[in-house]
């Protein structure tokens, strides 16, 4: 197995480790020491041992034996020698518990999110970067000083009460669905997509939707996973190619699972009549799903839904993505006349450019469109992004 995979299927446990840990032990800091250790090992013996039936159970092991050493020279910490002796194990609702506990509101959001997405959910520094389109010193500054905060700060680990939940809940959704969108489109060069992380999102995205039934954009997140991953068999072909939404097999779609989704979300929707920006995403999502072909597509209606979600979290990259609704609305000028704007802020950002070729070839002007392509192809390591765009490439 390549150094590559063994660090995967690591990365895969580490989340759910840390969390146990935590739950054992009730000390953030020290959990993470003892999974860093166990990954340590793991890196170095998996690849002469090879990798153990049971990987989770195999670095929970090391993570105790680690921590019965370390503990055993701390007379203080009797408490958490004997929790940590105990072979019982966590609680399934442990990782969640751990999200509420880094998105403390002692902590900036930007924290919040980027040490939730590493320590709970195992992403690395590169591809959270690559999710808040800011420099890798920059996300591992934020994860440092939040972690020393949390050990400073005694913030507990626990899901807050009732009363509390409401003030969280911002931070927790944004941390799942940024976990789903790095499943559904990884943004490194080990895969095209991570199943994984989106069960996991889904699982997480599910858990918090029952935990607080009365939020809905709560149930928003869990229908727009589930709308999204509803398309997921016609998202690639057999090679492992990207299949972009117009070229799509919709016989491949999972219908039930739209009507579903989609049912989930109009009763939040209707219970509550408190929109957010997840509903409203889902909503576009829901709008692609239930066209019955491309050209079926209520493009009007889906661009009316993208001013709603910039009236309510307005961002450059709802910008761009509103421009495609303008673009099957007013034309590609037009498009692109939204699309100049936001360069600054997106210049880093693959989709801009690829978004942006489209439109300048859809206008005849080829040699900015292959400019704008190439740039796009610089800046993904995404193998099935790359792989389009380089086709895209040879047929200019």
């Amino acid at each position: 197995m390549s150094e590559d995979a063994l660090a995967r299927v690591v990365r895969e446990h580490a989340g759910r480790l840390t969390a146990s840990l935590v739950s054992l032990l009730g000390d953030f800091a020290a959990a993470e020491d003892l999974v860093q250790d166990a990954i340590e090992t793991a890196l170095r013996r998996w690849p002469a041992e090879g990798v153990p039936e049971r990987p989770d159970a195999w670095l929970l092991t090391v993570a105790r034996r680690r921590g019965l050493d370390v503990l055993r020279r701390e007379s203080n910490y009797r408490a958490k020698l004997a929790r940590l002796t105990r072979p019982e194990p966590a609680a399934a609702d442990d990782r969640l518990r751990l999200i509420f506990t880094c998105c403390h509101p002692a902590l900036s959001r930007a924290a919040q999110i980027a040490l939730t997405l590493r320590v709970v959910c195992g992403l690395s520094t590169a591809q959270i970067a690559a999710a808040f389109l800011v420099p890798e010193s920059t996300v591992a500054q934020r994860i440092t000083r939040a972690k020393r905060k949390i050990g400073e700060a005694g913030i507990p680990y626990r899901v807050p009460s009732q009363e509390e939940l409401p003030g969280r809940l911002g931070e927790v959704l944004a941390v799942i669905y940024l976990l789903f969108n790095e499943g559904y489109l990884s943004s490194t060069a080990e895969r095209s997509q991570a199943r994984d992380l989106v069960d996991d999102a889904e699982w997480l995205a599910a858990l918090l939707a029952n935990l607080m039934p009365k939020e809905p954009e709560a149930a928003g997140l869990l229908a727009l996973i589930r709308l999204h991953r509803a398309r997921g068999a016609a998202r690639f072909d057999a090679e492992g190619r990207l299949v972009l939404l117009a070229d799509q097999d919709r016989s491949l779609w999972d219908r039930q699972a739209i009507e579903d989704a989609t049912r989930l979300l109009t009763r939040a929707a209707r219970a509550h009549r408190r929109p957010g920006p997840y509903q409203v995403q889902a909503a576009i999502v829901a709008c692609h799903a239930e066209a019955a072909g491309f050209a079926d597509t209520d493009w009007a209606q889906i661009l009316v839904l993208y001013d709603m979600l910039l009236h309510l979290a307005p961002s450059p990259v709802t910008r761009l993505h509103r421009a495609v609704a303008v673009r099957y609305t007013r034309g590609p000028r037009a498009a692109l006349a939204e699309l100049e704007g936001l360069g600054p802020p997106l210049q880093r950002y693959a989709l801009y450019h690829a978004t942006r070729a489209e439109l300048l070839r859809d206008l005849g002007r080829r040699e900015e469109a292959r400019r704008a392509d190439e740039r796009a192809l610089d800046l993904t390591a995404n193998p099935a992004q790359q792989a389009l765009l380089e086709r895209r490439l040879r047929w200019d």
